[in-house]
């Protein structure tokens, strides 16, 4: 007979307009091509967790705070998620930012962010950059984004940064390290 000792994980994500969502996938490609178990679901669909051993949850930034649905879904599962290896990331604006001040202000976590992880105790939060399209953004909110360092619109992700943070991820699990190739979108 043989058994799997192969970590169970769940990425499980909540996005907005798609950023999330095809980072939450990079990292579970990355984490299949290593070995490990795992599923992919919007947290809205998120497995039953008593099978899970490692449970990766992202979620889009607006107003300074965690998608509705996943502060939701983390205060639901409150019991559960503090028994799991838990790792948590944000995607927003913040690691885009440029200069003294953008850079400064994209290493502050967001006071509600800041909750959530009190609440929950990940092992390990990071925030990622994502998308951010000029058309229907106010005229004032792309002032502050130019006045913070915004670089430029369009796709801000830094696939590097998640592939490393996956590694890091597979590395606590001790799942393989192997010629991963796993393309970003």
């Amino acid at each position: 007979m043989t058994t799997n000792s192969s970590p169970r994980i769940a990425v499980l994500y909540a996005t907005a307009q798609g950023s999330t969502r095809d980072i939450a996938e990079f990292i579970y490609d990355n984490l299949v091509a290593r070995g490990a178990t795992a599923e992919l679901h919007d947290i809205a669909h998120a497995p039953d967790l008593s099978t899970i051993d490692t449970v990766v949850v992202g979620s889009a930034i607006h107003e300074m705070d965690l998608l509705p649905e996943a502060t939701a879904y983390l205060r639901h599962n409150l019991n559960t998620v503090v028994d799991k290896d838990l790792w948590l990331f944000s995607v927003g604006l913040g690691p885009a930012l440029r200069g003294p001040v953008g850079r400064w202000a994209g290493r502050q976590i967001p006071r509600k962010i800041a909750a959530v992880i009190d609440m929950v105790h990940p092992r390990d939060y990071t925030a990622f950059a994502g998308k951010y399209e000029r058309e229907g953004v106010s005229w004032t909110a792309r002032t502050m984004y130019r006045v913070l360092g915004g670089p430029r619109y369009g796709d801000l992700r830094d696939w590097q940064a998640v592939r490393e943070w996956t590694n890091r991820i597979g590395d606590a699990l001790a799942l393989p390290r192997g010629p991963v190739s796993i393309a970003h979108p």
